[in-house]
């Protein structure tokens, strides 16, 4: 599907954070209309800072009262074994029936510059990210053998018996390794989506090499096409194909302005710089103008939208923003597919580990 302008269709996605909320039932609605409108995904664990509740957790229980939208907490090996962050995430991915994703928190989340908001440890988040990318359907370097040899069945969509069934887990990092059997089976994306913030230089050298939505927070569409031009080369250098990267622009987004124009210096050429990242202020209107200007333009493929106030905003982001676009014809008014890398326009990736004869 292509829009009027003959680039593919919007991405859109929200956060669905709330300040102070550990109730998982309080998420479930915000979802839901987040689903009305169509929305590719919805995060969860990285707007505001720490604590928060267990995003993994929340969304495996927001997962049954939905039905296509994809499921993305924010997640980090730093925190949990890594090993067991990739099979509760695989597990989201069961549960919801195809709709999971990740997003790395990486050491630190902190909006620093628009140029250079860097992590801490950098071998570490580059390890976290390629040990996830291996993983699909477990862990592996490529290198890994099958478990239980003598299963030749097909194993089906993500099955235990054939090519997305169990296989020997041996990944070596700079950081940390593992080693060992895993039972756990393909999950039905073949891997979870990957998303990356790759605003600042390493994050993205790292999003190149192994996201599949790269998220850019930068105040204008010129350095928003840069950096998008800089991740698809990179990524082509990776000896990745370029269109398998969804780039999007990432705002915090505050619409309790109604219908008024955009605030001088949020609207038309961009969203204002503050310390905690790119902010538009304004009315659904003027945001909708600025969402189709900068991926007219070929600056982004979508963006990810944060909202200042979260029932209020996401609300105004839907019934408004999004219904201007689909207007337009800017961004799908249905769900041709059911799982988030249909949404996104992915393929399924093929296995790391098919079974061969006389593999042991």
């Amino acid at each position: 599907m292509t829009a009027p302008h003959g680039r593919g269709l919007l991405h859109l996605a929200a956060a669905v954070d709330q300040r102070g909320s550990f109730d998982a039932a309080a998420y479930v609605e915000p979802a839901q209309l987040a689903e009305r409108g169509a929305l590719d995904f919805v995060t969860l664990g990285g707007a505001f800072a720490p604590p928060g509740p267990d995003a993994l957790g929340v969304l495996a229980r927001v997962a049954p009262a939905t039905r296509r939208i994809g499921l993305v907490p924010t997640v980090s090996g730093t925190r949990t074994e890594s090993c067991h962050v990739h099979e509760a995430v695989a597990t989201l991915d069961w549960i919801s029936r195809g709709r999971a994703g990740w997003q790395s928190g990486g050491p630190t989340d902190a909006y620093e510059d628009e140029d250079e908001a860097e992590y801490e440890d950098e071998a570490e988040y580059e390890d976290e990210a390629r040990f996830r990318a291996e993983g699909e359907g477990g862990t592996g370097t490529g290198t890994g053998t099958r478990a239980g040899s003598g299963d030749r069945g097909t194993g089906g969509f993500g099955g235990f018996g054939g090519r997305d069934g169990p296989h020997r887990v041996d990944f070596r990092g700079s950081t940390f390794s593992v080693t060992g059997p895993s039972i756990e089976p393909r999950p039905p994306q073949g891997h979870p989506v990957r998303v990356v913030d790759a605003t600042g230089s390493s994050a993205r050298r790292t999003a190149a090499r192994y996201a599949d939505v790269a998220l850019l927070r930068v105040t204008g569409p010129a350095q928003a096409r840069v950096l998008r031009a800089e991740l698809r080369d990179a990524a082509a250098e990776s000896g990745r194909a370029p269109d398998t990267l969804r780039v999007l622009g990432a705002l915090t987004v505050d619409l309790g302005d109604g219908e008024r124009a955009a605030e001088p210096g949020h609207g038309g050429g961009g969203p204002r710089h503050t310390p905690q990242g790119p902010l538009y202020r304004g009315g659904p209107v003027g945001l909708a103008e600025l969402i189709a200007v900068w991926h007219e333009s070929g600056a982004v493929d979508g963006f990810h939208l944060t909202p200042v106030e979260p029932r209020r905003d996401l609300e105004r982001l839907v019934n408004g923003t999004v219904a201007l676009l689909q207007h337009r014809g800017l961004f799908r008014t249905f769900y041709p597919g059911s799982t988030l890398r249909e949404h996104l326009r992915l393929a399924r990736p093929a296995g790391r580990y098919a079974v061969t004869g006389g593999a042991s």
